[in-house]
C-alpha cells in the first residue's frame, strides 16, 4: 500500500455543518452501512443539532420528545445545568494522573456509599457498563475461588466477551464463540431452575438484571429476588445484581432491589451514573468481599486498574448527577409519574389490538406489540411475518418520530417492544401528549399493513422484491 499523501482530516467545525444526506453517506462509508440503511428506511436518521431536558431539535429546527432516553443514561434529561456546572469547576485539574490518588473518584465512591443498599461500600470504576460487568464477573472469581457463572436466558448485560458470555441472546453470543466458559444460562425468574444449576455447578457467581430491560421490560415474579439471595447465600455463590439501566431512581427507588428488598453482594452502575453526560461505570461491593478478592496490601493493587476508570471529569459530573437525583427526588418522580403514564398506556391497549401488553416499573416501560400476518403473510411467503416480527416497533417508532415529534426505539433482544424510557424529568403534559400521539398513530392505521405502508419507508417493498 503507498503512502497517504494530502490528507484532509475533518474537523468539529465541519461535522456541526453536515446536513442529514452528508452525515448518512459519511456513516455508510466509515462506520457501517447497514445500520445507516436501515436508519434512513424507517426514518431514524434526522440530524440532531441541539438538546436540552426531554427535548430535541433537528437542523430545520422541529423540536422532539426523547422517550429513548439514553437507554436509561438519560436520567437527568439532556444536557442537565448542574453536571455541566461540575464539568466547568474542573476543567483546569488534571484530568488523570497515575502518580495521584483520584479524590473525586473518591468522593464518589463515598457517596454511593451512603445511597446503596445495606453493607455495600468499596467501589471500582471505569468507563462503561459492559467493562463494569467484565469487573464484577472477576471480582467473583478472585472472591470465591470458582470458575463458574449462571446467567438468564434472554438477559443483557452488554457485549464485550466476558459480558457477552453472560447475556442471554444465541444472536450475538454465536458468532463469537468460543466465548468464557462455565457459562450456563436459566429462565428468568425460576428459582428451581437455579437451585438446580447451583446444586449441579459450583458457581462464582449468579448475575442477573432486576427487570429484564433489553428482553423487553420482563418483571420478576413476586418474591423472586429473596429467594435469589436466600440461594446464593447457602451456595456461596456471589449475586451480582446489574443495575446498570435500572439505577439512580429509573423504576421508582433508587435502585430497584430497594422495591424487592434485597441487598446483592455486587451492585454494578454506569449509563445514568455519568449524569448523561459522561461515560462511566463501576460496581460497588461490600468491603469484607473487596478485600477477600484484592487484599488490602499493595501486591494486587494493579489488577483493578482501567486508565479512564474514575477520572476526575467524569467522577465530578457524576458526583454532581447523584447528588441532583437525589436532592430533586427523581426516584418518587418516575414512582408517580410512572404509574401515571402506565395507566394511560394501558387504556390504550383495551381500545388497540396491536398493543398486545404494556407493562414496567416507574419510567422503565415497555409496549409490546401483536405480530400480524394472516393472509399476508401467505400471498407474501412470510415476508410480512418477517417484517413483523423483526420491523414493526421500529417503523412505529419512525412514524411516532415523523409525524408526532416523538422519539422511541425497540428493545434490543425483542424487536416487538417499544421501549418509553424518557427522562425522570418528563412533565405530565408531555406524558400526555405522548399517549394521544399513539392514541392517534393506531387510529389512523388500524391494522399491521397499513402502518408498514405508510411508515415503513420502502422496507416492505424493498422485503417483497428479494
Amino acid at each position: 500500500m503507498g503512502e497517504k499523501t494530502d490528507i484532509k482530516l475533518l474537523t468539529v467545525d465541519d461535522a456541526l455543518k453536515m446536513n442529514r444526506k452528508e452525515i448518512l453517506e459519511t456513516y455508510k462509508n466509515y462506520i457501517h452501512q447497514g445500520r445507516a440503511t436501515l436508519s434512513a428506511l424507517i426514518g431514524i436518521d434526522t440530524n440532531f443539532v441541539k438538546a436540552e431536558g426531554c427535548k430535541v431539535w433537528d437542523e430545520d429546527g422541529k423540536e422532539y420528545l426523547d422517550f429513548v432516553g439514553g437507554y436509561g443514561s438519560l436520567n437527568l434529561g439532556h444536557n442537565h445545568p448542574a453536571v455541566i456546572e461540575a464539568l466547568h469547576k474542573v476543567e483546569s485539574a488534571p484530568v488523570m494522573l497515575q502518580s495521584a490518588l483520584a479524590k473525586f473518584a473518591a468522593v464518589l465512591a463515598h457517596n454511593l456509599a451512603r445511597i446503596t443498599p445495606g453493607d455495600l461500600q468499596t467501589c471500582w470504576f471505569c468507563s462503561t457498563g459492559t467493562e463494569a460487568v467484565e469487573g464484577a464477573l472477576k471480582l467473583a472469581r478472585m472472591y470465591t475461588g470458582k470458575k463458574n457463572f449462571i446467567y438468564c436466558l434472554n438477559g443483557f448485560h452488554g457485549k464485550t466477551m466476558g459480558s457477552l458470555s453472560v447475556t442471554g441472546k444465541k444472536k450475538y453470543q454465536e458468532p463469537f464463540e468460543p466465548l468464557v466458559p462455565g457459562c450456563i444460562p436459566i429462565p428468568f425468574g425460576d428459582t428451581a431452575a437455579l437451585e438446580k444449576a447451583l446444586r449441579e455447578n459450583d458457581a462464582a457467581a449468579f448475575i442477573v438484571e432486576p427487570i429484564q430491560g433489553e428482553a423487553g421490560v420482563i418483571m420478576p415474579p413476586e418474591g423472586y429476588f429473596k429467594e435469589v439471595r436466600r440461594l446464593c447465600s447457602n451456595y456461596n455463590t456471589l449475586f451480582i445484581l446489574d443495575e446498570i439501566q435500572t439505577g439512580f431512581g429509573r423504576t421508582g427507588t433508587l435502585f430497584a432491589c430497594e422495591q424487592e428488598g434485597v441487598e446483592p453482594d455486587v451492585l454494578i452502575m454506569a449509563k445514568s451514573l455519568g449524569g448523561g453526560i459522561v461515560p462511566i461505570g463501576g460496581y460497588i461491593t461490600t468491603s469484607p468481599i473487596m478485600k477477600k478478592a484484592y487484599g488490602s496490601s499493595i501486591d494486587k493493587t494493579t489488577m483493578l486498574t482501567s486508565t479512564f476508570g474514575g477520572n476526575s471529569h467524569c467522577a465530578a459530573a457524576a458526583i454532581a448527577a447523584v447528588e441532583t437525583i437525589v436532592g430533586e427526588n427523581l426516584a418518587r418522580q418516575a414512582a408517580e409519574k410512572g404509574t401515571y403514564f402506565l395507566n394511560k398506556l394501558k387504556g390504550l391497549q383495551e381500545k388497540f389490538g396491536i398493543i398486545k401488553e404494556v407493562r414496567g416499573r416507574g419510567l422503565l416501560i415497555g409496549m409490546e406489540l401483536a405480530e400480524s400476518g394472516g393472509l399476508l403473510d401467505f400471498l407474501s411467503a412470510g415476508s410480512v411475518k418477517k417484517l413483523s416480527s423483526e420491523f414493526l416497533s421500529s417503523m412505529i417508532g419512525g412514524e411516532m418520530q415523523t409525524n408526532y415529534g416523538i422519539l422511541t426505539l425497540f428493545t434490543l433482544n425483542n424487536p416487538n417492544v417499544l421501549r418509553l424510557e424518557p427522562p425522570l424529568t418528563v412533565s405530565y403534559e408531555q406524558l400526555d401528549y405522548c399517549v394521544d400521539a399513539f392514541d392517534k398513530l393506531f387510529s389512523r392505521h388500524k391494522n399491521f399493513f397499513k402502518i408498514a405502508l405508510q411508515s415503513g419507508k420502502g422496507v416492505v417493498s424493498s422485503i417483497f422484491r428479494k
